[in-house]
């Protein structure tokens, strides 16, 4: 069984690898502070901030539940500060996530697109 940063990582590759096919990587892992969003990518001249969720079961709960109004604020704080670093206002914007459920080796990927 893998721990949970072993399968937090393992979850974030694979999105890497599914939104690389859609989309342009800014930057993976982008800090501000102590918080970060896990991709940033663009297309057709809208960013996207995307958080990744991953869980090995389904048993707790669906992984895109972890992101509560909390994490939104978090995201939302994060994502304004990295269009003033580099000068992004006004851009287009979305929010994504991205829930990635394990079952053994398989795995379930559900795109949430355009979420708050």
């Amino acid at each position: 069984m893998l721990n949970h940063l072993t399968l937090g990582q393992r979850g974030e590759n694979i999105a890497q690898a599914y939104v690389s096919r859609h989309c342009t990587l800014l930057h993976l892992n982008w800090k501000s502070g102590r918080r970060e969003i896990d991709i940033i990518a663009t297309k057709e001249h809208t960013i996207y901030f995307i958080e990744v969720k991953t869980r090995s079961t389904a048993r707790f709960g669906w992984p895109e539940e972890a992101v509560n109004f909390r994490k939104e604020e978090h995201i939302r704080s994060v994502a304004d500060n990295y269009l003033q670093q580099y000068h992004l206002h006004p851009v287009a914007i979305r929010f994504d996530i991205i829930a990635i459920t394990f079952s053994g080796d398989e795995y379930e990927l559900v795109h949430f697109r355009d979420v708050f």
